[in-house]
């Protein structure tokens, strides 16, 4: 097996199991304003270590956006034992963002993976940060990266679907009065599984490289008034859940039968798709790695999901 790298003047790779609700947040990433998850963490995680510490997350969330379980690594010198890392941080943080868990794993210089990214090409180191089969001598030899090492992301998508608004459910699902029929919608669904170019379902400013993206699964299920689409693939495009969600609502409702969403699909045309649903109800379930990494990821029973 390719040793894993030696720690950098004492540096150690934390990682942590990040959960939040992202209602009143500007979404994930680092602005001006310091109005985000991740500013809100490194204010956390200087304030506990008393030295700036810079994040980097499986997957940035849009503002309104939710997540169960947001994977996060950053680099430090500092020696803490795990749970310390969870408690200490948690004493900084606003209520609606905790750290649920954290981990060491060995440094890595994010840098060296950027350079082997360059030279293998086509994404092929992170498609070996993504494949188990590969076994443990590649997941080595480039170490851990909470977004390049993922093989997997679930988003749920939660929907109210009722004739009246419930001021409870605000900020936390979606709503639309119109009656749904789920079973449509999850038959078709299905037409959107395996290996596909999502241009129709991608954000018009998306800035990712290809629109191929491999659906892994599909779901709606009814549990009374709440409608919950599940959705695993290897990776998303920008807005790719809440548009196919907006696409299956009409399908839902009635306005299109479910062979039409095959059809918007292999338009490749991101105008004949349905707009881009609201965000309320979109949580980032969970981020899928090789079990090598051992990480102490949660299995949790959430109502609805």
């Amino acid at each position: 097996m390719t040793d894993i790298p030696p720690q950098a003047d004492g540096l150690r790779r934390v990682v942590l199991g990040v959960q939040y609700d992202g209602a009143c947040w500007q979404g994930w990433q680092t602005q001006p304003h310091r109005q985000t998850v991740q500013d809100q963490l490194e204010a956390a995680l200087l304030r506990f270590s008393t030295q700036p510490i810079a994040t980097t997350c499986a997957g940035r969330t849009d503002s309104g956006v939710h997540a169960l379980e947001q994977v996060v690594h950053f680099d430090t010198a500092i020696a803490r034992d795990s749970f310390s890392w969870v408690r200490g941080t948690n004493a900084f943080l606003p209520p609606t963002i905790a750290v649920r868990w954290a981990c060491e794993l060995p440094y890595v210089d994010d840098a060296a993976i950027a350079d082997a990214s360059a030279g293998v090409g086509n994404g092929e180191v992170a498609a070996l940060h993504g494949a188990e089969r590969e076994g443990a001598v590649q997941l080595a030899q480039f170490g851990f990266h909470a977004r390049f090492s993922a093989i997997a992301r679930t988003y749920h998508y939660v929907l109210y679907n009722h004739a009246v608004r419930s001021p409870l459910m605000a900020g936390k699902a979606g709503w639309t009065f119109r009656p749904l029929d789920a079973d449509r919608m999850h038959r078709a669904a299905q037409h959107l599984i395996g290996e596909h170019d999502f241009t129709s379902f991608r954000a018009v400013e998306c800035q990712a490289k290809s629109p191929v993206r491999k659906m892994e699964s599909l779901a709606v299920r009814r549990h009374g008034d709440m409608i919950v689409f599940t959705l695993k693939a290897n990776a998303f495009l920008h807005h790719m859940v809440r548009n196919i969600v907006g696409s299956l609502i009409v399908v839902g409702s009635g306005k299109q039968g479910p062979e039409w969403i095959g059809q918007v699909l292999a338009l490749r045309d991101r105008s004949r798709a349905a707009p881009t649903f609201m965000p309320d109800g979109l949580y980032l379930a969970r981020v899928d790695y090789p079990d090598a990494w051992a990480l102490p990821q949660e299995n949790r029973s959430w109502p609805w999901l």
